[in-house]
Parts: C-alpha cells; structure tokens; sequence
C-alpha cells in the first residue's frame, strides 16, 4: 500500500514513511492509494484486537504480520478494560459507540495507544536514528492521549500546545500533570486553529527542518489525525459496531447503519467514510457539530467559510473552524485532483473561504448529512436521554 500526497500527485511513499512524517511537503496530508477490502462475514465474530490486525494488515502492508499482532493484542487488551469499542443500547434502533474506555477517557485512546509503536517500529525498519520531535495542537481531548501514548517512547519526544482557557480544568489538568521524561506542554493566546495553524507552519519550514536536522538530529512529526497513523486505527471500531450489531441479532450482515459522529476536525467521521470504502454497509454519515457549525453550512450549501464567530462551548474538544481532515475528503471526492484540492487549501488560507464545484457538492451530499446543537440544546438531550432511558 503506497500512500499519496493531497497536494502533490508525484509523491508516492509507504506507510512507514507516511506515518513518520506526519505531513505532507506543501502542507498536503497522506490518503491512501487504495482502500482494502474488507471480509464482514469472516471478522464479524472477531475480538476487537483481532478486528484492529486485520483492518490494519490492509492499510499497513510494509508492517509484519507479528508486530501487527503483538502490537493491536497489546494496545486493546488491559488498558480499555475489556471494553474496546463497546456498543450499548439505548433505546430500540438507537445504540451509542462508547469510545471513553481507554485510559485518558477519550476516543483518541483508540489511536494515540498504537500509534507511538508504529513510529517506533516504523524507523527501526526504515533505520531511522534520529529523535523524533512530535508536536501537537489539541483543543482538549488530543493532548493527554497523545502525551500518554508517546510517555517514555524510544526515539520520541511530544510537545503540546493547547489553547489558553479553552480547555476544560480537567484536560488541562490532565495535560500538565502528565509523566515522562520526554513530554512537554503549552498554553498558547489563541483558539485551537491558531494553534493548528502554527503547527502547520513549523512542519512547512524547510529552513527549521534543516537546522534542527543537522544540528540536534530530530525530526518533526504529528500525532494529530492530519497524521494517518492516527487515522486508520480509527476505522476498526466502525466495523466493531457494525459486527456488534450483528451478534445481537438487530441487523443481517449487508444491511446499512447510519452514524452520527461529533466531529471538529473530521477525522472521526473521515475514519468512518474509510470504512465504507473498504466495503462496510454505512448508510448515512452524519456530521454532528455544536455552535461552531463551520462543517453543517459547508456539507449544506458547498461554502466552507472560517470567517465567523468562534464559540467556546461545554464540548470544546469540537470548538474548532478549521477542520483539517476534510481536506482528505475533498481529495477522495475530486477523484485526486491535486491542484483544484491545493487551490481550495491556498484561498482558505488568503481569503478564509471557499466553495466546492456543483459535482463535488453533490458527491459530498450524497455520502453525508449534517446538525449542529448549541449547549442549551446538547444539555436538554442529556437530561431528556436520562430521564426516558437511563443512560448519560
């Protein structure tokens, strides 16, 4: 499986280089030259580890088949309780993907507990001896996986920045209190696009690159999902679920499901749109947003415009206006036209605004759908949730 450039249709690399070098050149991310081909009759009695090393024996095929076993059976064992990826009941025809079981008690668990051993394993089989600087931008949930995850890894070091009073007291407590001889935080003035966005830049300056090369001998990377080794990890407990669902006897294998994922940057629901290349039956994509709802007017109307209000909310994880996944997305769905996807990245960068051709929108449409919730109205589900069906 080779990986390619959003932004560069001549860049070909395997996914070791992909995932140790987080992004792109020209600011591009990594996407997948195929999409392997899921067997759901074959993985639907399968355990989650064992589910995690088939999905990503097919998008990470220059990794053995050993340290792919070692590695998922390792990750989702203890630390997720037993509980990985587990489905729940809410009401009939309603059932909730609790993600929180990891160790940081956020979904980012799933990927940020594997993801520091396919760095490390990465450059040993590409005989990489350099430190590995992995620098992140969170707005809440990101920072503490990413830190605990990459805790004491060989060959890394992780600095996090966070956005200054725009984190909860407990992620950011979470934060600054991590152990680790290699960890670093940040509080940087600003929301976490400004943060995001100066990430992007550091990765962009070849002169730093060069400096910190020769000099200290380390090399950037990311932990955020514009890195794909965050990514793919993602796409296994969609076909958790999926498989769930089946052993309970509320769908046959074939039949569609509907997702609705709360998303800021896209990744998740990115991780979803993956698992339905790969061949699982996802009916719609939900795209579920609070008052930051950048992601419901562009899938709406096609016009993807940062220039708006940015909200601070009770879901801050969410409170983000440049959402960097879905440039992805825009990639897949312009069949990889590099030059109209960079023209898109080059006018939201100059003019905090674009609008996808008509085709594209309706390519967008027909995979996706599209709410936002302010935090009046995500508290009254909350309370009305738990009041008819006991569960929060």
């Amino acid at each position: 499986m080779q990986y390619l450039s959003t932004r560069d249709s001549a860049l070909r690399v395997s996914a070791q280089e992909a995932i140790v070098r987080g992004l792109a050149p020209q600011s591009g991310l990594f996407v997948p030259e195929t999409f392997p081909r899921a067997d759901l009759d074959a993985w639907k009695n399968l355990s989650y580890s064992e589910l995690a090393e088939k999905v990503l024996a097919g998008f990470l095929t220059d990794y053995s088949a050993d340290f792919l076993h070692t590695a998922t059976a390792s990750t989702y064992g203890a630390a997720f309780g037993g509980k990985a990826g587990e489905t729940v009941k809410v009401r009939d025809g309603l059932y909730s993907l609790e993600l929180w079981h990891g160790p940081t008690c956020a979904f980012k668990d799933y990927a940020l507990q594997l993801m520091p051993k396919l760095l490390v394993e990465a450059k040993k089989m590409l005989g990489r001896t350099e430190t590995t600087r992995i620098l992140v931008a969170t707005s809440g949930d990101t920072g503490k996986a990413a830190l605990a995850g990459f805790a004491d890894a060989p060959g890394t070091a992780i600095t996090v920045f966070y956005p200054e009073g725009k984190v909860s007291q407990v992620q950011e407590l979470q934060m600054t209190t991590q152990a680790g001889s290699n960890v670093q935080v940040a509080a940087v003035e600003g929301n976490f696009d400004d943060a995001q966005s100066a990430v992007k830049r550091i990765f962009g300056d070849r002169a730093l690159a060069e400096r910190l090369a020769g000099n200290s001998h380390v090399v950037l990377s990311s932990a955020n999902s514009i890195n794909i080794g965050r990514l793919a990890p993602q796409v296994v407990y969609y076909f958790r679920a999926y498989a769930d669902l089946v052993q309970a006897g509320r769908i046959r294998v074939g039949e569609k499901v509907h997702f609705v994922v709360p998303t800021g940057n896209f990744g998740d629901i990115l991780a979803g749109y993956f698992a339905k290349r790969m061949g699982l039956p996802v009916g719609r994509l939900v795209c579920a947003s609070n008052a930051n709802d950048v992601l419901t007017e562009f899938i709406s109307t096609g016009v993807y415009d940062r220039r708006r209000p940015f909200y601070k909310t009770t879901s801050p994880s969410m409170d983000i206006l440049v959402s960097s996944n879905l440039e992805r997305l825009l990639y897949l769905l312009s069949e990889g036209d590099c030059g109209y996807v960079a023209g898109l990245m080059e006018q939201l960068n100059r003019e905090g605004h674009y609008q996808v051709s008509p085709r594209l929108l309706e390519r967008l449409q027909a995979e996706f759908d599209c709410a936002c919730c302010d935090d009046a109205g995500a508290a009254e589900v909350i309370r009305r949730l738990w009041q008819e069906q006991h569960y929060l």
